[in-house]
């Protein structure tokens, strides 16, 4: 989530709908000027005993937050609290129950984002292994209640916790057990955009199915192979989902502002502080009627902040976030940026894969994000099928949009390879949750603590 700070320069009040639209017009940019944000978390805990570190204890969150400073990163604070940490592989983080994220810089193409990915694991597992802290890479907790769990100290995370139990029932899983991979995108124009968005809609489902690695609650199975995208089914309605209003005609920068003054708020930032106006309307907001500010008009940095409170399945900004994978293991973290980059970054794949899905209706889309959860690649796809038809072919058109970008790295290699290991799990059928799950039940014979010497 979102690590908000004090700003020191200007913030002018919104006097017209061309402002709520401006920041999102503000992400165009020529082709040459793309780039690709990675953000990924981490579970952390403690080897002796396997509990999820506190934020104040010995060797906890903060400790492994300011040890950073060794590799030249800088603490971003709230209210005197150590909250991130800044440099020049962009923002390491805290989540909720202290999940490690690292906001990776916007850089130029894969093989960048592959070393920043590398630097930050080599950087954090050495301070673990001075403070006897290990990371997975899972979607979810696999054995942790909610109850086990720590909460940071992050003003927006009071608001949001209350907030919650109020409108779904697994919001709170999915605030404090889960763990996901991200990549941010640019676009060039409106229409850019919106293309960009209804094939990330689409295909979000095949991402999550590649990606599913969440088959365990509480030390045992739950019956699914991403529960963290089951999760999001149950956490929100007003702020998750398919979104259908974007494939209608017409859809563009306005209609996405409209659908962004419907999210009800979580809070406003005032001077350092977070005020609770979780269920209240930033139209209010607009009118000088907000219950929280009566009579105060909002800033630019309050509907940005506010942009950052939806959670669907693809989200937009300054840019476009993919939000439909679970956390996984390195190799993963850099084939997510080369699924969506080879899928989005060149003209000709964007329409091969816009072919796939373009026929598509909404209810057809719905059922199978609804699917995927349990059934990964054996999802139905819509016309028949099963969704492992689709990985191979989809994976296809991805690498040969890497293929045409050609950015090579000192050896003379492209992108190509870091589809890699999702073209074997299009080969085989099996995602990372089954591979566990055969571990689970083979040779660790259904004890689920051998899965911290398995990952990371």
């Amino acid at each position: 989530m979102s690590t908000r700070t004090a700003s020191d320069g200007e913030d002018p009040r919104i006097e017209s709908r061309d402002q709520l639209v401006a920041p999102l017009a503000a992400g165009e940019k020529p082709r040459e000027s793309w780039r690709i944000g990675t953000e990924h978390e981490k579970l952390v805990f403690n080897r002796h005993d396997r509990h999820a570190p506190s934020y104040d204890e010995p060797g906890g969150i903060r400790d492994l937050l300011l040890a950073l400073r060794e590799f030249g990163w800088e603490p971003i604070e709230e209210n005197g609290t150590v909250i991130a940490m800044k440099g020049a592989d962009g923002t390491v983080s805290l989540e909720p129950a202290g999940q490690l994220e690292l906001s990776g810089a916007p850089l130029e193409n894969l093989h960048e984002t592959c070393a920043e990915t590398g630097r930050h694991l080599q950087q954090v597992k050495a301070i673990g292994e001075r403070f006897g802290l290990g990371f997975l890479g899972l979607g979810m907790w696999p054995d942790k209640t909610r109850a086990e769990l720590p909460i940071m100290p992050k003003g927006r995370y009071d608001i949001m916790l209350r907030h919650m139990p109020r409108v779904g029932n697994l919001g709170l899983d999915m605030m404090l057990r889960t763990c996901t991979i991200q990549v941010n995108l640019d676009y060039s124009s409106e229409a850019d955009m919106a293309k960009k968005f209804r094939v990330g809609l689409a295909l979000q489902p095949l991402a999550t199915a590649l990606f599913a690695n969440s088959p365990f609650t509480e030390g045992k199975p739950n019956g699914f192979l991403s529960y963290r995208s089951h999760i999001w089914s149950d956490t929100d309605p007003h702020r998750t989902g398919m979104l259908p209003f974007v494939f209608e005609d017409g859809f563009g920068y306005e209609r996405y502002v409209d659908y962004m003054l419907d999210v009800p708020m979580y809070f406003v930032f005032r001077d350092g502080k977070y005020i609770d106006a979780a269920g209240q309307s930033f139209r209010d907001f607009l009118r000088g009627e907000l219950p929280a500010l009566p009579g105060e008009l909002p800033t630019l940095s309050d509907w940005n902040d506010h942009l950052s409170t939806a959670f669907p399945e693809v989200r937009l900004k300054s840019f476009l976030e993919m939000r439909g994978a679970d956390g996984g293991p390195w190799n993963q973290i850099c084939a997510l940026p080369a699924f969506w980059v080879g899928l989005l970054y060149d003209d000709g794949a964007l329409d091969a894969a816009w072919d796939v899905v373009k026929h598509w209706s909404m209810d057809e889309r719905e059922a199978l994000r609804n699917a995927v959860p349990r059934l990964a690649l054996d999802a139905p796809l819509p016309g028949g099928g099963v969704l492992r038809d689709l990985a191979g072919p989809v994976l296809d058109i991805a690498s040969a949009g890497l293929s045409a970008r050609n950015r090579l790295n000192a050896s003379g290699d492209n992108e190509t390879g870091y589809l890699a290991p999702l073209q074997e799990i299009a080969r085989t059928g099996v995602v990372s949750a089954q591979r566990l799950l055969d571990l689970y039940n083979g040779p660790w014979g259904g004890d689920l603590s051998r899965v911290y010497g398995e990952h990371f």
